[in-house]
């Protein structure tokens, strides 16, 4: 991994210099992420803002938006560049003035772990955005020891399984434990952007430089993240799925080789010709597809794709002829039946989360006993045309990775391949073990669309033997 300091850049050279250049500023950003903003619109902005208390962060952002946003695609970015500048605004200048968020004296032996986390998980339900910051700090100060790893998404999700915080049912809490019928995905994820940004304010307060400013074209072709969003992204690749495949059936079919006539079609066609089959006629001869068998890590740690995922496979069940699905956590459940039956993706994903029960006790991905019972199901199927494909991100949470069975696996089946979640540059660190599977399989990183489409090249892509 390259040092912070290589990641990091520096600090702008000086400030707009006042409010006003800031605000100007920050429409050029704006601009520069393709929205519009021209004088009108900045003049009706500071109009605007002249009629409210800026005391309101609330108000002060609606405001710009209703003077600035023109469109619901322009309130989307709008959204996105607000809290980017001025994130980066208020710790550059944090930086240069040499002010730093007071550090919490409580240590992890002066604080009541088990009530901290109780106390997070009743404020991820009714919480207020401040609460959760001041909370997430707390949480910093009691699991988040020293600098953590210097990747700051395994950081999280360290952080949020200290704190035992899943969407899962846990029945051996107490039933008063608001974590005890498992908590909401979305104030999950809610409670990971705290962290996120408390960890990075922190990595600036040591490294005295601001992470590059990442182009939200970068954002825009990540794995989006609800339902409505999934679906237009993957079926936008499904259909360049469905090309690639009929395109590949149709060179493999070639000048009718090894096709079969059509008598009826052949006699049709002969009445033209007074009775005399004079053109031949053949039967349409179907792209030979291969058998598919996707695994797919439903676990809190891969909470930002799972959802992504899910979509992946309501969508290839439509492209397969042939197509066994599964589902896991610490054991495997098969879901085929669920996707062939539920043509709504939400009533799928509803059902999947109601009935697949793939978790025991922990709730943490077990990958060794996964491997175990997935071959156990399917090892007299497995046949060299068969195709393997696993979504997860291979974090074991310390148990046995249990290559030698993945490797079996592997070995029977004609491709495998893994699409994993994390960036490339998070592979290896922490519980992650992706380099002992990746030598049996052809592994991809998969959270952005653009390589979903790699992906799918490599999966069309005739085998040659």
């Amino acid at each position: 991994m390259p040092p912070v300091k290589a990641i990091y850049g520096g600090l702008p050279d000086k400030p707009p210099g006042s409010f006003d250049g800031e605000l100007l500023a920050f429409a050029e950003d704006l601009r520069s992420e393709g929205m519009a903003v021209g004088t009108s619109e900045m003049l009706d902005a500071f109009d605007a803002l002249a009629l409210i208390e800026w005391q309101s962060s609330s108000d002060f952002k609606e405001t710009l938006a209703t003077t600035i946003a023109k469109s619901p695609e322009d309130r989307r970015v709008f959204d996105l560049v607000f809290e980017r500048f001025f994130f980066r605004a208020a710790e550059a200048q944090a930086v240069r003035l040499s002010v730093s968020e007071p550090q919490s004296r409580a240590g992890s032996d002066e604080l009541d772990l088990e009530a901290l986390r109780r106390q997070i998980a009743q404020a991820l339900e009714d919480g207020s955005e401040s609460e959760l910051r001041d909370l997430a700090r707390l949480a910093i100060a009691a699991f988040g020891k020293g600098e953590g790893s210097g990747v700051l998404g395994v950081d999280v999700q360290r952080i949020r399984r200290a704190l035992g915080l899943r969407t899962e049912p846990q029945p051996d809490l107490p039933s008063d434990d608001p974590r005890h019928d498992g908590l909401p995905r979305e104030q999950l994820r809610r409670f990971e952007q705290h962290l996120r940004r408390e960890l990075e304010r922190g990595l600036i307060e040591r490294t005295q430089a601001l992470p590059p400013k990442r182009p939200l074209s970068d954002l825009d072709r990540s794995l989006p993240g609800g339902p409505v969003q999934d679906l237009a992204a993957v079926h936008k690749v499904v259909a360049q799925l469905r090309r690639r495949l009929a395109s590949q059936g149709h060179e493999l079919r070639g000048a009718n080789r090894h096709a079969h006539v059509d008598v009826r079609a052949t006699m049709r066609a002969s009445l033209q010709t007074g009775g005399v089959p004079v053109e031949l006629k053949f039967r349409p001869k179907r792209p030979r597809r291969p058998e598919l068998f996707v695994l797919c890590d439903v676990s809190t740690s891969v909470t930002s794709a799972s959802t992504f995922f899910l979509s992946v496979l309501h969508a290839l069940h439509d492209v397969f002829r042939k197509q066994r699905s599964f589902v896991f956590i610490e054991r495997i459940s098969e879901v085929t039946e669920i996707f062939q039956r539920e043509r709504d993706f939400r009533a799928a994903a509803t059902a999947v989360s109601r009935d697949a029960g793939v978790a025991d006790i922990s709730g943490y991905t077990d990958y060794g006993r996964v491997w175990t019972e997935f071959l156990a199901e399917i090892e007299s199927e497995l046949h060299p045309r068969a195709t393997v494909i696993v979504l997860g991100d291979a974090r074991t949470n310390g148990r046995p990775p249990r290559e030698d069975v993945f490797a079996a696996i592997a070995a029977k089946a004609g491709r495998t391949f893994w699409l994993n979640p994390e960036p490339r540059l998070y592979w290896n660190y922490g519980d992650s073990v992706i380099s002992v599977y990746e030598q049996y399989c052809e592994a991809f990183e998969c959270w952005r669309t653009d390589q979903l489409e790699e992906f799918v090249k490599a999966l069309t892509k005739p085998t040659v033997r």
